[in-house]
This record gives structure tokens, C-alpha cells and sequence, in this order.
């Protein structure tokens, strides 16, 4: 059994991004992975929340924990401010002033209603990136469309690919969309700032929607279906493009999954099976051959694992070189060699729980690392703070407080 690094927060740290503020006013998901991994190398994230309920993601509880908000809002501050009032507003903008991306994710339209459209940040500050993450995107006949990654996911073209051919199409059991698009999102904000580095100084907006990383990612498949007039059909977890691949049981229950995308790999399995027949057997003799008896050769290949429990495929496929992994599930991952020496998983610091496992900074960096600073915020845990660095002292504070502002 390994054990995880038990990790220590560091405030001080100075990261790559250090020297950046991102002002957060996005709720849930996706807009929350773009600020968490700017903030994991270095940029100092506030997170600007309703000052009554916070951040939806916040509600997002497991047996009273919310390990969401934990996870994906870890080195960030909280500043409880209704910028919906005017004083609020006023008070948004001032930050504006002091900031270098503003990531929001309104139903397009909505910012504009808050007289906080693009033109009234640039007129503050002509340097802010603006990444607007929305469903369907800032323009075209959806743009008003509420857009949960639950209908991104069903539309895209993802959910009639996922699952197996007897069973209705399968969405995705996490925020596959939501966490697709901000990875697009932290690239683009990214882009953008060094566009306001080296060309002018000028900032723009960022029009990110979860539909389109979503697409994107099933890479060639609008081509495929033009060249074929055919519609990629649901495979379980077989492949369209290489055989065998599938995942296999194993005789104590266990699954192992394989995966033999290339010739050579597909010959060293059929001889570390002893079945060097089906190398030259035309049903299997290439790629094409194998997609096209996907079954046939899906049943010799599970008739040998059935044979053997994971553990002893793994190491027998391991000798030759032959892509079998195990299939894992979270509690296999928690004690894991692989996840602990190489610090997948950490054990962080938690008020609630004591330590809480989750994922470490990723990707890494040789030269300049993240580090995870600082927990979750409490909800505008650093709202006095953050108003005391543009020139509200104690006194209009406590007003401010009074009057539901912050």
C-alpha cells in the first residue's frame, strides 16, 4: 500500500502567472476550471460572489462537504460584492481598473443588461481580456439559450457516440463540456494576454462556448461522415479505427483494458497468447481485416483474460510490451504506486475534514511549477482585504456591510 504526499500549502509562492489578476464572476463549472488552473501557477484569482449565497458550485455537496468548491476554487480569494447595485457596480469597476482577465459566464446579453458590456470594461480598462464562457456562444439563434453541458454534451454529437449499440445514447457522468471548454478557456485567456503584451496593449473578448470544444474534440468526424454518408455508430469500448480494443474480464472480476492501434502491437499480442495463426489468418491479418471481424476476434481475445485474474494479465502482458492496463476505479487510484510516487493525488489541508484528497497542479512545469497556495475561500473571506487595496478603509466597510453591498 503507498502512501500520498501530504501536502502543504504555500501563500507565498510566486508562480509563473504571478503579477496577474483574473476577477472571477463566473458560477459552476467551467469558469471555475479556467481561474483554478491560473491560479495554481501563480495568478491572483478573485473570485466575486453574491454576498448571500456564493458561488452555486459552493451547493454542490457531498454528505454536507462541498468538495467541488474545494477543489476547483482552491487558491483563490473570495469577495462577497452585488455588483447588481450601483454602488456595487462602482465598486466592480474599480477592480476592472486593476485587472487583466474577467472571465463571466451570463447568458449572453446579461452583462449588457448589468451595464457591464465589453465597451464599458474596455472604456475602464483597454488592457482587460474578457472570456465570456456561455452554452451556444455570444452570437447565432441560440445565443439566449440556456446551456448546461448536459444539452451541450446530447447535441454535440457526443452523447449518440457514447455507449453501446443496444442502449440509448450515454451522456458523460461529470462536466465533461464544462471542464472541455475551460481548458479551451485557460489556453485563450492565455493567447489574449500575450496578445496585450506584445502587440499594443490592446485587450479583446474571448467568445468561448461549451459547445464548441465539445465538437472539436471528436476530431474528423464531419469529414468521415461526408466521405462515407455513414454515421459513426455507438461501440461500447470498441474503436472505429484499431483492433482489438475493448475491455475484458478477468477471472476474479477484474477488467483489463487493451489496446492494439498499431500492427506490431497487434502481432506481439496474438504471439504472447500463442495464436500466431491469426497473424496470417485473413479475418485478422490487418487492421482493417480485424475492424471488420471486430467480434470474432473481441471473443478469442476475452477467452484468454477470462483465463487469468488482472493481476496476472497485467504482468504477463507487461513482459512482452503489450498496451493492457487495468481499469480502475477512485478507490483503486486512492493507494495506487503510480498515483502516489508520482503525486497525482495529494492530501490537502482541509477546515472541514482535516486533509482532502485531490488532484495535484497539472501540467508540470520544470522550470516555474504551480503549487496550490492557499484553500477554498470562505465566502467573502477576503473581501476586506481585497476592498482595502483600492481605498475602502474600515469605516466605508462597515457601511458597505450594512447596506448588503458586500
Amino acid at each position: 500500500m503507498a502512501d500520498r504526499k501530504k501536502l502543504e500549502f504555500q501563500p507565498d509562492a510566486q508562480g509563473p502567472l504571478d503579477g496577474i489578476r483574473v476577477l472571477d464572476l463566473s458560477r459552476l463549472v467551467a469558469g471555475n476550471a479556467i481561474s483554478h488552473v491560473l491560479a495554481d501557477f501563480g495568478a491572483d484569482v478573485i473570485k466575486i460572489e453574491d454576498p448571500r449565497r456564493g458561488d452555486d458550485l459552493r451547493h454542490w455537496r457531498v454528505d454536507g462537504i462541498s468538495t467541488y468548491w474545494k477543489v476547483y476554487a482552491r487558491g483563490k480569494k473570495s469577495l462577497g460584492l452585488d455588483y447588481r447595485a450601483a454602488e456595487g457596480r462602482e465598486i466592480l469597476l474599480k477592480l476592472v481598473e486593476t485587472a487583466d482577465i474577467l472571465v463571466e459566464n451570463f447568458v449572453p446579453g446579461r452583462l449588457e443588461k448589468l451595464d457591464l458590456a465589453p465597451e464599458v470594461l474596455h472604456g475602464v480598462n483597454p488592457k482587460l481580456v474578457i472570456v465570456r464562457v456561455s452554452g451556444w456562444g455570444q452570437t447565432g439563434p441560440y445565443r439566449s439559450k440556456p446551456g448546461f453541458g448536459t444539452l451541450v454534451e446530447a447535441m454535440s454529437g457526443y452523447a449518440s457516440m457514447n455507449g453501446f449499440p443496444d442502449r440509448p445514447p450515454a451522456l458523460p457522468p461529470l462536466a465533461l463540456a464544462d471542464m472541455v471548454s475551460g481548458l479551451y478557456g485557460v489556453a485563450a485567456s492565455l493567447i489574449a494576454l500575450r496578445q496585450v503584451e506584445v502587440a499594443g496593449g490592446a485587450g479583446q473578448v474571448v467568445d468561448l462556448s461549451l459547445f464548441e470544444p465539445i465538437l472539436s474534440i471528436l476530431g474528423p468526424e464531419a469529414a468521415n461522415y461526408q466521405i462515407t454518408g455513414q454515421v459513426t455508430p455507438r461501440l461500447g469500448s470498441r474503436s472505429g479505427t484499431s483492433s482489438p480494443r475493448n475491455v475484458y474480464t478477468c477471472s476474479d472480476g477484474k477488467f483489463v483494458a487493451l489496446s492494439a492501434s498499431m500492427q506490431s502491437m497487434a502481432e506481439r499480442l496474438f504471439r504472447v497468447m500463442e495464436r500466431e495463426d491469426l497473424i496470417t489468418d485473413p479475418r485478422f491479418a490487418t487492421n482493417s481485416d480485424r475492424i471488420k471481424h471486430a467480434e470474432e476476434i473481441d471473443a478469442i481475445v476475452a477467452e484468454f483474460m477470462a483465463r487469468r485474474t488482472q493481476a496476472e494479465n497485467l504482468v504477463l502482458f507487461d513482459s512482452v510490451g503489450v498496451t493492457v492496463g487495468p481499469v480502475c476505479d477512485v478507490a483503486d487510484l486512492m493507494e495506487h504506486p503510480f498515483i502516489c510516487e508520482r503525486e497525482v493525488l495529494v492530501d490537502v489541508p482541509d477546515r472541514d475534514t482535516g486533509t482532502l484528497p485531490m488532484h495535484n497542479v497539472t501540467p508540470r512545469l520544470s522550470r516555474t511549477p504551480g503549487v496550490i497556495r492557499n484553500p477554498a475561500p470562505e465566502l467573502g473571506e477576503h473581501t476586506s482585504e481585497i476592498l482595502g487595496s483600492i481605498g475602502f478603509g474600515q469605516d466605508e466597510q462597515k457601511r458597505l456591510r450594512e447596506t448588503g453591498i458586500i
